[in-house]
């Protein structure tokens, strides 16, 4: 495997050491939420190495030396964003090959040793930035060419990601947000853990603070609660769906305006998405739920857009105008962003309802439930972690509302404590509370509509 990070550990502390003495405070999660929402529409850009393959998914070793666009033109990109009155861009940085776009000193899997020699990342920046639009990039953790993958990962890859993620958001100017894929997903199968959230994070925060991060990881958990992502994100052409009607969490959707994401050879001479259904189907209604739009737009092998696609987004300007900010966002919290302690470890409860047992509110499967047995008058549920653990967050998440009152306590040296008693009607319900320590952590159940049953019980030790 050729050598993929040229980086020390050195080089990239300095990176960072050197950054620290321009990061700003952040402006509250609230505010950059609602200032994504407010951006309303915008373009993604589907380009690297698989547009030169006519897959998705090509081959994690092809040379460099494919990638040869002879009149790549980020501006043309850029106009055609403006004539169908996107807001911002977000380009493909590095996807799941691990071809790399820039400039980079992690990997010689770069642009910089294919025929093209350009940093495609800088051109993308400064021609949406010149046309007045805004900046995202999309990166991804699962590497084929670098064998990230599962079962292989190593304390390098981990550097490889920091870094990268450093060079991305230290080089190119202010990024609003950066969109991360191929993570907790079940086709990567790379969990937070793997490649710890909270440190990726912790990370990009320190470096730009206003930078929203996003994770595409929206089919998994429930669409009330906001877990490893600052935006809610739905990847709707991989039937990820967004409810139209009663969405009220600030969220990412996205489609390609072809069948695919990357450019294919069928592309220019095949129908794209029809304009009005676009606009009248997916912009307005997803806009009127406190949803962003992202439609992808793949550049060809030349590196620029097909005529159809044009024609298209120009349609699409003709059709539709933002109509100005998104009605006042409700406080989400923050998010989720550690390891959930109780995952697979030993679970207990009052008496089950047959088969439906303890054991599926922690198995990290929000379509599983504990589920009490309606002859038991005050049901509870615990986890045991089988040592001292410390933790400051609790989450409880029910298939449907019902569980309204109820109250948490843990095992400290034998004796049992309370954390808190609470009154929460919604179906995912978030406790944050000051640091304790125990080897248990209890749920007592004090009021419900009807027979209880638990989807996820999650403990987590968040880093604040």
């Amino acid at each position: 495997m050729k050598n993929f990070l040229l980086t020390s550990a050195l080089f990239f502390t300095c990176i960072l050491s050197a950054n620290a003495q321009t990061v700003t405070a952040a402006k509250p999660l609230t505010e950059l939420q609602q200032n994504f929402v407010d951006l309303k529409f915008g373009m993604f850009i589907h380009y690297n190495i698989p547009t030169y393959m006519d897959a998705d998914w090509p081959d994690p070793d092809a040379s460099p030396g494919i990638f040869n666009p002879k009149k790549l033109n980020p501006a043309q990109w850029a106009k055609a964003a403006k004539s169908a009155n996107m807001t911002y861009g977000c380009l493909t940085t590095k996807h799941h090959s691990g071809f790399c776009i820039w400039d980079t000193k992690t990997t010689d899997y770069n642009v910089m040793n294919s025929p093209l020699k350009r940093d495609v990342v800088k051109e993308f920046a400064d021609a949406f930035r010149a046309n007045g639009l805004k900046v995202m990039l999309y990166y991804s953790i699962l590497d084929t060419h670098h064998r990230l993958r599962p079962n292989a990962i190593t304390k390098k890859h981990f550097e490889m990601v920091k870094a990268q993620l450093t060079e991305l958001l230290t080089k190119y100017g202010k990024i609003e947000a950066i969109i991360i894929d191929g993570w907790d997903a079940p086709w990567s199968r790379i969990s937070y853990d793997d490649i710890p959230f909270e440190d990726v994070y912790h990370l990009v925060k320190s470096i730009q603070p206003d930078c929203v991060l996003m994770d595409l990881n929206g089919a998994k958990y429930p669409a009330e609660g906001l877990y490893y992502s600052d935006i809610k994100t739905y990847e709707m052409g991989a039937g990820q769906h967004i409810s139209k009607e009663t969405n009220r969490m600030p969220a990412l959707a996205c489609l390609p305006i072809n069948s695919a994401w990357f450019w294919k050879t069928k592309f220019p001479t095949s129908p794209v998405k029809d304009p009005a259904k676009l606009v009248n189907e997916d912009i307005i209604p997803l806009n009127k739920v406190d949803c962003n739009f992202i439609l992808n737009v793949a550049p060809n092998r030349d590196g620029l857009i097909d005529d159809n696609a044009l024609a298209a987004l120009k349609q699409i300007g003709e059709l539709w105008k933002n109509d100005g900010p998104a009605p006042k966002l409700a406080p989400t919290g923050a998010p989720i962003i550690s390891t959930n302690l109780a995952k697979g470890k030993m679970s207990n409860s009052s008496w089950s309802d047959d088969s439906e047992i303890m054991d599926f509110a922690n198995d990290d499967d929000f379509t599983t439930s504990w589920v009490s047995n309606p002859a038991v008058e005050k049901p509870w549920y615990e986890i045991d972690f089988g040592h001292d653990q410390d933790f400051n967050t609790i989450t409880l998440t029910e298939s449907k509302p019902n569980i309204t009152n109820y109250h948490l306590e843990y095992l400290q040296n034998g004796v049992w404590k309370p954390i808190a008693k609470t009154e929460n009607a919604n179906r995912f319900k978030v406790n944050r509370f000051e640091r304790v320590y125990g080897n248990k952590v209890r749920v007592w159940i004090d009021k419900a509509d009807k027979q209880v049953s638990i989807a996820e019980f999650g403990v987590y030790n968040e880093r604040r």
